[in-house]
């Protein structure tokens, strides 16, 4: 079939599919599409397709259909392949109950991207007949909003979800305090006393700070007198990989001092875990088997693992979706209420909102 003959049976398919009629634009695209030949000469395909659908936009339906059979019937186009509708299947599913949780931070009442992650939790439990935790994570009182705590627990109800089980992490610091130590004790961890910049400096040329080679008796008294530091004197950090290619991964920070007054504890306490560490502990601890989560978190994932390996644990499933990024409306907590206390917006349930 030549050039001319291949375009005229693209333009009598065109014509056909589309109530006898066919456009310029649509036949070359088809004809490029088909015959990447045919692209080395696009100016000679334009002038043909042009000439040619004239020809068949002047022919009756039945003389369209008449020169198509003879020309061996209409151009077949390639089936797309269909996506697979529903969830997807998750790995390791086999033999064991699938536990998954929502973990919202009490920073704001819930938004449109938290109620995409717990309904999706909740689809996957129901999938797999597994169990749905709810877990409040609140260990950073710099970032509690007290109004939080009724809000989150009404909004999971309002999107129709039940937990299983619920948790409130500031309940369960005596916990965090156990495993910290216990990290130290078996060499996976150690105090820090480096000023913060320097720490950085050397981080950042993959070279080890001083307190890397304290022993665990040294980390032990070190620990013991946390309580008596004030913040930013010192931290406790999680040993990784000195030399990984992401900064951020080497030798983590799990506890830290916060000189701030808790919403529900007061001043009981000063010294809080950081996410990665009370994360990976109860996650842990309450059995969590698949973690889905936003590809925000990929090297949250892979400082988590590291513990998970210190201490001989299973590493859940991790799996990471797109961010929600939504046009004109704000999703970031912290910058939400900014704007309501500079009455950019009006309360948490302005319109401007995600939440």
């Amino acid at each position: 079939m030549d050039i001319e003959e291949t375009i005229y049976k693209y333009a009598l398919t065109n014509a056909i599919e589309h109530g006898n009629k066919c456009q310029v634009g649509s036949v070359i695209g088809m004809v490029m599409s088909k015959n990447p030949e045919m692209r080395k000469d696009p100016k000679t395909v334009s002038q043909l397709a042009g000439k040619l659908v004239a020809k068949v936009n002047n022919l009756t339906p039945e003389e369209q259909q008449k020169e198509v059979e003879s020309l061996g019937g209409l151009e077949q186009h390639a089936k797309k392949e269909e996506k697979p509708k529903g969830l997807p299947e998750l790995k390791n599913t086999e033999d064991k109950k699938v536990t998954l949780r929502f973990a919202p931070n009490p920073s704001g009442p819930l938004h449109i991207g938290h109620a995409r992650a717990a309904i999706l939790n909740k689809l996957y439990q129901e999938k797999y007949n597994g169990k749905l935790i709810l877990r409040i994570e609140d260990t950073d009182p710099k970032r509690v909003e007290p109004d939080a705590y009724d809000a989150i627990p009404q909004d999971i109800k309002w999107l129709g979800i039940e937990p299983d089980e619920i948790y409130t992490q500031s309940d369960r610091l005596e916990i965090y305090y156990e495993y910290a130590q216990k990290a130290i004790e078996i060499g996976a961890a150690y105090m820090c006393k480096c000023d913060g910049g320097e720490f950085k400096k050397l981080k950042d040329n993959c070279q080890p700070c001083p307190c890397r080679s304290h022993t665990i008796e040294e980390n032990m008294e070190l620990w013991n007198n946390f309580e008596n530091m004030e913040e930013g004197e010192a931290v406790l950090r999680i040993k990784t990989d000195i030399n990984h290619k992401n900064p951020a991964i080497r030798d983590w920070v799990a506890m830290r001092i916060v000189n701030q007054e808790h919403p529900r504890l007061g001043n009981k306490y000063k010294i809080y875990p950081m996410m990665n560490f009370s994360v990976t502990v109860d996650d842990h601890l309450m059995g969590m088997t698949h973690v889905l989560r936003g590809k925000d978190h990929l090297a949250n994932s892979e400082k988590q693992t590291y513990l998970y390996k210190h201490f001989g644990w299973d590493v859940p499933e991790f799996i990471h979706y797109g961010r929600l990024k939504m046009d004109d409306v704000e999703l970031s907590t912290s910058k939400a209420r900014e704007g309501i206390e500079n009455k950019t917006y009006t309360g948490w349930d302005d319109p401007r909102l995600g939440t």
